[in-house]
């Protein structure tokens, strides 16, 4: 298990470097840098300027620029946001606690719905119950993150006022208070992620168990006389987690790209809040790190669902 491990690990580090070139290029062809605004302001001397861009090496090429950066990623050294006036490496670790809460909340959220909905709904099919799990997702995957959030807000906070929706992170209490008001903050931004990507998994279980449940295996253990619980968990459900594994892994760029429209309406203080004001401040080392994050996320999620294959179905090797 190991030693699959790290060799996926070091397969990784080709893809990883292909997504931060290609993000790098595109970042440096973009209009405006950090210092455009300098250019503007009256206060600023011109050698200043000239001295500025030279010492962070804006105006070298951009292969240069991006090996620069490279070697110094490498060393541990992320940049310095010219707007928030800190390490980069610093500002990003101040942010991620906030959307890993939120993005890890939703995806437990929408696995509790979605499993036992599911399988469900496939050991029922065409039932009341089943129609119902089955419009209700369609329902569910139909509506945007953005129009769900604004909902619920509408209907818990303004109309209601059970839910704050504003996130923050200066909660005055302390000890169990400070916990019960983490959580009830979140629960709306929870909610909205959750909900959403508990549609689609819905779907996708029922459609993996109606797979499996119809496989002369399932029938030959109902033939032995095992009981209805016994055959759904035991023989179908672990068969059936496969492509649901798959599923996940691959809806993880899907999830940060809702947590970046969830954070700006909740106000969450996350890196997807900070990714949409870095990009319009124009501060690109923090645009590129935080993308660069996401991307190592995105494959770190991979590595997991390749591992949880062999434990899932020992017909896949790991060796």
């Amino acid at each position: 298990m190991s030693q699959y491990v790290l060799r996926r690990l070091l397969i990784a580090i080709p893809s990883l470097l292909g997504i931060s070139a290609v993000l790098f290029f595109v970042l440096a062809l973009a209009p405006g840098d950090p210092f455009s605004e300098l250019a503007t302001n009256p206060n600023v001397p011109p050698e200043v300027q000239a001295a500025l861009r030279a010492r962070f090496g804006l105006d070298d090429p951009i292969y240069l620029r991006y090996l620069h950066w490279l070697f110094a990623m490498a060393h541990g050294d992320w940049g310095f946001s010219f707007v928030s006036r800190m390490d980069v490496d610093r500002l990003i670790l101040q942010r991620l606690p906030a959307t890993l809460y939120v993005i890890g909340s939703a995806q437990v959220l929408a696995l509790l719905i979605a499993i036992p909905v599911g399988v469900y709904a496939a050991t029922k099919p065409y039932s009341l119950f089943d129609q119902i799990a089955n419009t209700l997702a369609f329902i569910g995957f139909s509506l945007p993150t953005f129009f769900t959030g604004l909902l619920f807000i509408l209907i818990f906070s303004v109309t209601l006022d059970w839910l704050p929706f504003v996130y923050t992170t200066d909660i005055k209490a302390t000890g169990i208070h400070y916990v019960l008001e983490m959580i009830r903050q979140a629960i709306m931004p929870v909610a909205v992620l959750g909900l959403f990507q508990a549609a689609s998994m819905t779907r996708f279980v029922r459609s993996a168990m109606l797979d499996v449940i119809r496989l002369d295996y399932v029938t030959t253990a109902r033939a032995k006389g095992l009981g209805q619980a016994k055959v759904i968990v035991k023989h179908v459900m672990r068969n059936a987690m496969i492509p649901v594994v798959t599923l996940i892994a691959l809806q993880m760029p899907a999830v940060f790209g809702g947590a970046l429209v969830t954070e700006q309406i909740f106000r969450i203080p996350g890196i997807g809040s900070l990714l949409i004001s870095s990009i319009l401040s124009n501060d690109t080392p923090v645009v590129m790190a935080v993308t660069f994050v996401f991307a190592c996320l995105v494959v770190l999620f991979n590595l997991i669902a390749d591992v949880l294959y062999g434990w899932l179905d020992p017909r896949i090797s790991l060796r």
